[in-house]
């Protein structure tokens, strides 16, 4: 057991000496962080990426991700994912990742919990819609990063003043295609950035997956063969070989799946985007979904008093109104549609 007696500055320097010790060459360095955008003193005993997770992680924008549906909306059933379950599932897989290749943990989970804040209700029906609607677009990794910059605070200032490494893998979470599709783009900075990028891609494809088949939309038959024979004809199976994959094909400053791992999660990826997400099941739910958060949108741009806030100051009413919305839950977003729009019964 170490001193009780001991400095708790030396602490913070034990931590950074045991980091240098046993992570990667290339994996990020608490102590060679490029830091804050406002400065302030170090903690005595918790790392800078330890204090983001932390931070992100009483956010009130954090624990509204429960009542933010994935693909299936406003589900009555009790097992469906939502942001906050994707969001504990990515961190999972990417701190596994990380730690098969001795990279910072505290890191990727701190992205990880961070990446989806800045989603709106009702899965990216509610993105499409706000980008269509608000002149300047909307892209939900830019409010994510927007959530911990300007609308969560700390006790000090306004934003959670994130480390620059969180920060650029927040906004760069969404880029995982640029890996798995061999696209040309811009990718997170840090070898942990790039790994949730990919974890994230892993994660909803297979709890997409499998809330579909609990959905009765599709069937484990319908699914490409070869990826189900290679990779598992379970969501368990399938993750842990997609994470073996990312693992092995990982090396140096390369993070990458393995050839036949990577044509096969791109197959399962690829019949989502073809079968499931545009299919009469869900888009039906979509076009409703769109259809309250555009009434949402006309109202409070024109009725803003008593919905929108005059913080933060300088922005447009349109911001606002985004800003608004965005940090809705499926559930506010109708019972606010149905309080605005709905006749109210008169007592008996």
């Amino acid at each position: 057991m170490s001193d009780p007696h001991i400095h708790s500055g030396t602490i913070r320097e034990q931590l950074e000496e045991r980091e240098k010790n046993s992570l990667s060459p290339y994996a990020t360095l608490s102590a060679e962080s490029k830091g804050r955008q406002f400065e302030e003193p170090d903690h005595p005993y918790r790392m800078p990426f330890q204090r983001d997770r932390e931070r992100i992680l009483h956010t009130k924008a954090f624990r509204r991700l429960k009542g933010k549906t994935q693909v299936f909306l406003a589900p009555k059933g009790d097992h469906y994912r939502t942001r906050l379950t994707h969001t504990l599932e990515v961190s999972q897989i990417s701190r596994t990742v990380a730690r098969a290749l001795s990279l910072n943990e505290d890191l990727v989970e701190a992205i990880a919990l961070g990446h989806d804040l800045g989603h709106t209700p009702f899965g990216h029906a509610g993105e499409s819609v706000l980008n269509e609607l608000y002149p300047d677009g909307f892209r939900h990794f830019e409010q994510s990063l927007r959530v911990v910059d300007e609308l969560e605070s700390t006790a000090r200032r306004r934003g959670l003043n994130l480390t620059h490494e969180v920060r650029d893998g927040i906004l760069h979470h969404s880029k995982g295609k640029v890996i798995l599709l061999g696209r040309d783009g811009p990718m997170a900075s840090t070898l942990e950035g790039r790994v949730v990028s990919i974890c994230d891609a892993i994660a909803y494809i297979n709890h997409d997956i499998e809330d579909a088949i609990r959905a009765g939309v599709i069937a484990l038959a319908d699914l490409p063969k070869d990826a189900i024979d290679l990779l598992g004809d379970t969501s368990s199976k399938r993750i842990g070989a997609m994470a073996t994959g990312l693992i092995s094909g990982s090396h140096d400053e390369v993070i990458d799946l393995v050839p036949d791992v990577k044509e096969a999660l791109n197959s399962l990826r690829d019949y989502l985007y073809a079968n499931l997400y545009p299919g009469e099941a869900i888009n039906k739910e979509i076009s409703k979904a769109k259809r309250i958060l555009r009434g949402l949108y006309e109202y409070l741009t024109e009725n803003p008093r008593g919905y929108i806030a005059d913080f933060p100051e300088g922005d447009s009413l349109e911001r606002k109104v985004v800003d608004r919305l965005a940090g809705m839950t499926d559930q506010y977003a109708l019972q606010t549609y149905q309080k605005l729009f709905f006749p109210e019964s008169w007592p008996a």
